[in-house]
């Protein structure tokens, strides 16, 4: 049986509220933390896109990159995952947050390498509190209905989403690679710098 290809996604249509900046161009080692995401994940997927809200996609940054602009309102993370999951249906997606500075290749090929391909969704185990983490997750081909039916509920929270529908947890081989960066004091002890 012929394996689906993989997409990646890396969310970047976020407010960046608490940061007070937006976190997808704060510096990593010289390039944007956009540009760290997607050049990490392209080296895993068959093709990168960037997950953006409208009024973001002329960005300069964003605009290097191949889109998928939200087709959602109000929907937080969500938008952009069923976004992808209606633009190409036919494909699996790794979705990545675009705020994961400690985020590598080898944790993103140990998710591809032992995702059941049999399961809508295989996130990592947070290695905080043990629950999904599904902004560094795979959603299947198909799952767009599970998604939407969780939505129709009022249920827009991709974790409670992951919880409630079961979905194959993993052991990160790394536990602080998916350490986010939300807050300036945050961004203090983390690999990343402000770009003003």
């Amino acid at each position: 049986m012929a394996t689906r290809p993989v997409y990646g996604l890396v969310l970047a249509g976020g407010k960046s509220r608490r940061m007070g900046q937006d976190k997808a161009l704060l510096d990593h080692s010289g390039k944007s933390q956009l540009a760290y995401s997607v050049d990490t994940l392209g080296r895993c997927v068959d093709r990168v896109f960037v997950s953006t809200r409208a009024d973001q996609a002329e960005e300069p940054e964003r605009g290097r990159y191949a889109q998928i602009v939200d087709r959602y309102d109000k929907l937080g993370p969500v938008a952009g995952i069923l976004s992808a999951l209606r633009e190409y249906p036919d494909v699996d997606w790794l979705v990545l947050a675009c705020d994961l500075p400690n985020v590598d290749e080898a944790t993103i090929r140990h998710l591809l390498q032992e995702s059941d391909a049999g399961q809508p969704f295989t996130a990592y185990a947070s290695s905080y509190d043990g629950l999904p983490e599904p902004l560094c997750a795979i959603y299947r081909a198909g799952c767009a209905d599970i998604i939407q039916g969780y939505v129709d509920d009022g249920l827009n929270c991709p974790r409670k989403i992951l919880i409630r529908s079961k979905a194959q947890l993993l052991t990160q081989p790394d536990p602080r690679a998916l350490d986010n960066v939300n807050t300036p004091d945050e961004l203090q002890n983390s690999p990343l710098r402000a770009t003003r």
